[in-house]
């Protein structure tokens, strides 16, 4: 099918889902379908619930913020948990404002936009369908036709509360065009839209003294007073600000504290009581969700101001820190660098790895009580076993810093840093160093950076690095075994087999005489040596190994050399012991004998086929970890 043929579908598919009727005739719709009549907060939660939710711990996981959203699962839930979901319930959270506080690009507005995207997408399905009085500029609740006399009755009879009152423009249409007759008021099915102000609305703060009142609430169309002879007569009004067009739907207040206090008035009446004041009539209702953003320096200002009290406490805030996981950090830079011209570039595995771990470092802060460094600290909050730690002191290191994620380096300024590196390299590909070289070099330009704290972040630069360095270490090492993680669990098989028999004071089988013998002692140490284990230490070592081994039984685990982080980094150096001379005499070699040239090809060819290198930064990464070797 072809473009044009796909753009014919859809005018189609938009014809078979429009539809208009009578008053009469969508109260037979309602009866059919109570959700159709859903509140405007009730809509944006089913709407997210519809994505699906899966748990996991005891936290949830709202998959409606997949592919956009990183690292913020806390921050959503409670979101969901704390707003959305008592605001669908009618309960009182729904007369508030949300206010989404964090750090500049820490997703406050990507959170906004996807939920404005959503219920754009949402008013096409048959759940997320919405009804309004037909040629509405408000696109009205068809159920404000009901007299409030006659409210208690219906309810009694859907199950539906009705609140808000009919807008003025419709209370005179009802009279002069319809005669009352409230069954005969036209009743269209509408499909909310940014672009064609349907249900949604943006209010940006702007110059405060050439900023109109009319940009939120309309305002009056002196062209047509001569017509209706009145400032006073509705059909003189125009009902085009964002409050009067997000009704039914969202309203987002872009940076919301930096508006002047005139605007923020209207916003007192909205939020309470569902209404706001325009012109000469009566309270207008509206029924739309709130959301507003901003930083933290402005929202300790605004609070400290007691003017703003009435306004502050008719608002949820909601803190959006940055992301605490590399590994979802490493997706944020991914899905910037996919959406770029830059994505044909080759960018050298563990390279956005590096970056993000320099960015989570800086967002940490380290833990008074603990007695534990940074980098232990990053593993753990990204979910790595790390020796001496549980689940439990994960909860005691996050509640011991509330704000910790408030603060430090944006994702926006690394992804700057790494186009920069593009652009300066010249070349379809770049590395780890070449990410933290602009990294570096970009510190000094950062004009809102102390000084203080690019000499900190310029420690987390060389933390980086160690970090990397050991990965293209490991890298290069597990290249030049073959199959070295079948390697791997061939030597952790032979020590536990070893460990088992020791520490049970039995023999082991010999397969190759047949014969009972003692625990390879020689074995055992060659390994325990890697990670410092003395003489004295090593039966406590294999013992704790042991119960290592029963815990993961018991919970239905499989146990492997990774599943213990020391024995994971003994089995790794003794494999590694006998193999680094091989790679340090390979890699540096400046004249290469034929059997080491053929050597480094098979390894940078498993390199490109096995571990995502091209030919370019494979040949980077065995020159580099040479020159660390020969240190």
């Amino acid at each position: 099918m072809n473009f044009l043929d796909k753009l014919k579908q859809f005018r189609d598919y938009e014809e078979q889902l429009k539809w208009e009727g009578t008053f009469a005739d969508y109260l037979e719709l309602v009866k059919k379908n109570p959700m159709i009549a859903q509140s405007a907060h009730s809509r944006v939660y089913q709407m997210i619930i519809s994505a699906g939710v899966s748990e996991q711990n005891g936290h949830k996981h709202y998959h409606f913020f997949d592919d956009k959203i990183f690292g913020l699962d806390e921050a959503i839930e409670r979101l969901i948990e704390e707003y959305f979901h008592p605001a669908a319930r009618r309960l009182d959270v729904k007369k508030r404002i949300l206010l989404l506080m964090g750090p500049v690009s820490g997703g406050k507005s990507t959170i906004v936009t996807m939920l404005k995207r959503g219920l754009e997408k949402y008013s096409w399905t048959d759940e997320g369908a919405i009804y309004a009085i037909k040629d509405c500029p408000m696109h009205e609740d068809p159920l404000h036709l009901i007299p409030p006399h006659l409210r208690e009755d219906f309810f009694q009879e859907t199950g539906i509360r009705i609140e808000g009152n009919l807008s003025p423009l419709n209370v005179m249409r009802l009279e002069k065009e319809y005669g009352g007759q409230i069954e005969d008021v036209p009743v269209e099915r509408i499909f909310l839209s940014e672009d064609k102000r349907v249900g949604i609305g943006t209010f940006s703060p702007s110059d405060p003294k050439s900023q109109d009142i009319a940009d939120l609430t309309g305002s009056i169309d002196f062209s047509t007073i001569a017509e209706y002879g009145s400032e006073s007569d509705p059909r003189a009004y125009r009902f085009d600000g964002e409050l009067n067009k997000a009704n039914r739907g969202l309203m987002e207040f872009q940076e919301m504290l930096k508006c002047d206090e005139k605007f923020l008035w209207h916003l007192l009446s909205l939020t309470q009581e569902g209404n706001f004041k325009a012109g000469r009539f009566a309270l207008i209702s509206a029924d739309e969700l709130i959301v507003a953003h901003t930083n933290e320096t402005e929202y300790r200002a605004f609070i400290s101001n007691k003017k703003n009290e009435a306004l502050h406490s008719r608002m949820i805030v909601m803190p959006v820190p940055y992301n605490l996981k590399v590994s979802e950090e490493e997706k944020i830079y991914e899905k910037l660098i996919s959406e770029s011209d830059v994505a044909n570039v080759h960018i050298a595995p563990h390279a956005l790895r590096t970056a993000a771990v320099f960015s989570i470092l800086t967002r940490l802060k380290e833990s008074k009580s603990r007695g534990i460094d940074l980098i232990k600290k990053m593993r753990l909050y990204d979910g790595e076993i790390v020796e001496g730690y549980n689940e439990a002191d994960i909860k005691e290191l996050q509640n011991e810093f509330p704000d910790e994620g408030m603060g430090g380096i944006d994702p926006r300024y690394v992804i700057n840093r790494i186009s920069s590196a593009i652009i300066k390299k010249g070349v379809p590909s770049i590395n780890a160093l070449d990410i933290l070289r602009s990294i570096k070099e970009g510190l000094a330009q950062h004009p809102s950076i102390s000084d203080e704290d690019r000499s900190r972040y310029t420690e987390y630069i060389a933390l980086a690095r160690r970090e990397y360095d050991e990965l293209a270490k490991s890298e290069v090492q597990k290249a030049f075994v073959y199959s070295f993680e079948e390697s791997a669990k061939t030597l952790m098989d032979n020590y536990l087999d070893n460990v088992e028999a020791y520490c049970n004071s039995n023999k082991i089988f010999d397969p190759i005489t047949g014969d009972e013998v003692d625990p390879d002692e020689k074995l055992m140490r060659s390994i325990e040596e890697q990670i410092g284990i003395s003489e004295n230490a090593k039966k406590s070592f294999r013992e704790e190994i042991l119960i290592r081994i029963s815990a993961y039984a018991r919970k239905g685990k499989r146990f492997n050399y990774k599943s213990h982080e020391r024995l994971k980094e003994a089995i790794q150096k003794k494999l590694f012991a006998d193999l680094k001379d091989v790679v340090k005499i390979t890699t540096s070699s400046k004249t290469p004998d034929e059997a080491q040239l053929k050597r480094v090809n098979e390894v940078i060819a498993r390199l490109v086929d096995e571990y995502g290198y091209n030919t370019t930064s494979a040949n980077e990464l065995l020159r580099y970890v040479g020159s660390l070797l020969n240190r």
